[in-house]
C-alpha cells in the first residue's frame, strides 16, 4: 500500500525512515539534521564509521531514539537544470533505499521528499519519480509512506499519486 501524508518523519512507526542524506553522512540541516537530532548521537557515529555514500546510493544503520527500527541515509542529487544525469540519479536514491529495506527484512518504509529541500529539484518531477518508484517496490512491502513536510509538498504527492504520472512517470 502506498500512502501520503503531512508529518514529521522522525514521528514514523515504519520500520524504517529513509534520510535525504549528505555525501559525507554528516548530518546538515532539513530533514537530514531533524533525523539526527532525534536519532540521538549513535546514529552520527554509525555514520562516522561508515564515512560516505554516494549520490544515488544507499547507506542503513540502527534508529537510535526514532519509532523506527533502522534509518536509511541515501543522498539525492543537486538540482542543476536536469541535464546533469539527476533524474536518473533521484530514481537510483529511491530504488537503492527500497533494494536495501527489502535485503534486510523490512516490510514498511517511510520516505520524505528526497533532493526537493535546499537541493533544489522540482518538487512535481521529484514526486513522480518518487511515487513511480514506489509502485515498482509496492509487492515487496506492506507500507510504503511518503511523509511530506509541508502542506504545499502533500498536495504535489497526492495530486501526482491520484494522476498517470504517479503510475509511470520518470520510468
Amino acid at each position: 500500500m502506498i500512502s501520503v501524508k503531512r508529518d514529521d518523519i522522525t514521528r514514523e512507526d515504519a520500520e524504517v525512515i529513509v534520510n535525504a542524506a549528505n555525501a559525507g553522512l554528516r548530518g546538515g540541516g532539513g530533514v537530514d539534521g531533524a533525523i539526527h537530532r532525534a536519532a540521538g548521537p549513535s546514529v552520527m557515529e554509525e555514520c562516522r564509521q561508515i564515512g560516505h555514500c554516494a549520490t544515488g546510493c544507499a547507506v542503513i544503520t540502527q534508529a537510535g531514539k526514532l519509532k523506527a527500527k533502522r534509518i536509511i541515509h541515501t543522498v539525492g542529487p543537486v538540482w542543476k537544470g536536469g541535464t546533469h544525469g539527476e533524474p536518473q540519479l533521484l530514481r537510483d536514491a529511491y530504488r537503492s533505499s527500497f533494494l536495501l529495506a527489502k535485503r534486510h527484512g523490512l516490510r514498511s518504509i517511510a520516505f520524505p521528499a528526497i533532493s526537493t529541500g535546499v537541493y533544489g529539484y522540482p518538487k512535481k518531477e521529484a514526486a513522480a519519480i518518487a511515487l513511480a518508484a514506489g509502485r515498482e517496490f509496492e509487492k515487496d512491502f506492506d507500507e510504503i509512506r511518503y511523509v511530506c513536510f509541508s502542506d504545499e509538498d502533500l498536495e504535489i504527492y497526492q495530486g501526482t499519486l491520484n494522476s498517470k504520472a504517479g503510475a509511470g512517470a520518470g520510468q
